[in-house]
């Protein structure tokens, strides 16, 4: 099964934001892009090598499978 990590959680993972209230702000702004289009959902999956754009920011999600 493919690994996937939700928007909101990938930004405070990445310290773009301190708190998933303050990630839904920013989303729904349409300060967030996805792959070069504007996302407002904060549950949107993302997937290994996906690109994250907010700001002057570029960050490409690496998702790791979990070890059992």
């Amino acid at each position: 099964m493919e690994e996937t990590i939700k928007l909101d959680q990938f930004l405070k993972l990445a310290r773009v934001v301190h708190s998933g209230g303050e990630a839904k702000i920013l989303i729904r702004s349409g300060a967030v892009q996805v792959n070069g289009v504007t996302e407002t959902r904060r549950g949107r999956k993302l997937r290994h090598g996906d690109v994250v754009h907010v700001h002057d920011l570029e960050l490409v999600v690496q998702v790791e499978p979990d070890e059992e």
